[in-house]
């Protein structure tokens, strides 16, 4: 894909304002709230030194901004039986992204997607119960789609989340 296609596809932030710049009491509020989604509104404004008012404001903003985009739990593959993790590199027809991206979407286990630049198209990270369901995956769902050309599997050996520090 050319350069110009792949910024075409690349909708995040179409239709949207420019963000606002994060002074640093958003940036405490935002390392907090990644090393835990679930601190109360109280415990963020004691840690950044602000009211509570102050700090639900800027929480609030911060959702509405689109910086915030949800919050969730953190989840062990492994331990929730999907034991089997791999990296999908796809070549995809040109100017078919949007087409592929909301069928990827819908596979299950898929846990990331992302439209990238090099020598193949899409980059797709998956979960699955074993090597069974993987074959599975790839061979009848993935190579199904006509727009997909090629794949690569990288099975992924090991893995550890990045947890920010707090």
């Amino acid at each position: 894909m050319t350069p110009e296609q792949m910024a075409e596809g690349a909708e995040g932030n179409a239709g949207q304002l420019p963000a606002r710049p994060l002074d640093a009491v958003d940036q405490d509020i935002l390392q907090i709230l990644q090393a835990d989604g679930r601190a109360s509104v109280r415990s963020v404004a004691e840690r950044v030194h602000v009211s509570r008012a102050n700090a639900y404001a800027r929480i609030n903003r911060l959702v509405e901004d689109g910086v915030i985009r949800g919050f969730g739990a953190r989840v062990d593959h492994e331990r929730a039986g999907q034991g089997t993790s791999a990296y999908i590199t796809l070549k995809i027809v040109q100017n078919t992204w949007r087409t592929v991206r909301e069928q990827l979407r819908q596979l299950p286990g898929a846990s990331h997607i992302a439209l990238v630049g090099g020598d193949f198209d899409v980059l797709l990270l998956v979960h699955t119960s074993d090597n069974k369901a993987l074959r599975e995956l790839v061979l009848t769902r993935l190579q199904a789609i006509p727009e997909v050309l090629s794949t690569r599997t990288l099975l992924v050996f090991e893995e550890e989340d990045l947890e920010p520090e707090g």
